[in-house]
């Protein structure tokens, strides 16, 4: 079983036997036949995931981490907001007329600010620290921007990353203040696994801890049956995942840049409902 099942395993279990009902309150999201979503949730889940040891993906059911990899490189890399630029569709529902999702997400990233040292993207200025200032204790990103919130067509979820270099290995901290365990908690914990391996390449660091905050950790009521299956089943070990070891640009990598070498995982038969 990979440390990625044991994690999900442990938080799913800690959800369903002592998390809060939100039952009998007015809550927001809702399923597509206007029922209230309802969750079970946990307040400041932390899971911790030692790159150098295994990459982090379940095996509990599959993960599309191809499909990640692109939604990362969508944001992180292109910097878009445009899903045209997106290779799934995962962000369809939330495009706008002109479609875009807002100033959200790469948006944010892409926007330049100015340092003493000049004008930088809040990308851009990780990679410049990473390589000028790596014992420095400044170097993080933020995309939950107030000022524009109101032009986003979905709040970030996934909002900040801090990256800290200790000696000669990278660790890093996503925070996340709201986390649907079935259908994205693996998804964003391999999305900055990678990001992470990427920022240590291109440094020319060794890759250590992905540490994950996440502040509201909930099951939809509609999800339990699905995810209460996945804890019946016995996960397999961790695929080992590869990156092509030539790169030293962040932004020459593609998807087709990494590998993962005997991914196995469980068949999942449950149609997944999406609350909106």
């Amino acid at each position: 079983m990979s440390r990625a099942d044991e994690l999900y395993k442990k938080t799913c279990q800690d959800i369903l036997e002592n998390g809060f009902s939100d039952e009998n309150l007015e809550v927001r999201p809702h399923w597509p036949d206007g029922t209230p979503a309802h969750t079970i949730k946990k307040f400041g889940v932390v899971n911790r995931y030692n790159l150098a040891e295994e990459f982090p993906i379940m095996t509990l059911r599959r993960t599309y981490w191809k499909s990640a990899v692109d939604e990362l490189l969508w944001i992180w890399q292109k910097k878009s907001n445009r899903i045209c630029d997106l290779g799934s569709h995962v962000w369809d529902e939330w495009a706008g007329p002109d479609g875009t999702i807002g100033k959200a997400y790469g948006y944010q990233l892409g926007k330049k600010h100015q340092y003493k040292e000049g004008m930088f993207d809040q990308v851009d200025r990780v990679l410049y620290d990473l390589k000028h200032n790596p014992a420095s204790r400044r170097i993080l990103t933020n995309i939950y921007n107030f000022e524009d919130l109101h032009e986003m067509n979905l709040y970030p979820c996934a909002y900040s990353m801090t990256f800290n270099v200790t000696g000669d290995t990278l660790n890093a901290i996503l925070n996340q203040r709201s986390q649907d365990m079935l259908t994205a908690n693996n998804w964003n914990v391999v999305q900055y696994a990678v990001l992470t391996h990427m920022m240590a390449q291109v440094s020319g660091l060794k890759v250590g801890e992905l540490v994950h905050v996440i502040a509201d950790c909930h099951i939809y009521d509609r999800h339990i049956p699905a995810v209460k299956a996945m804890l019946e089943k016995e996960g397999y070990p961790a695929p080992k995942f590869t990156m092509d070891e030539s790169i030293t640009d962040f932004y020459a990598f593609t998807k087709d840049s990494f590998r993962m070498e005997n991914y196995q995982y469980h068949p999942f038969d449950f149609e997944i409902p999406m609350a909106i």
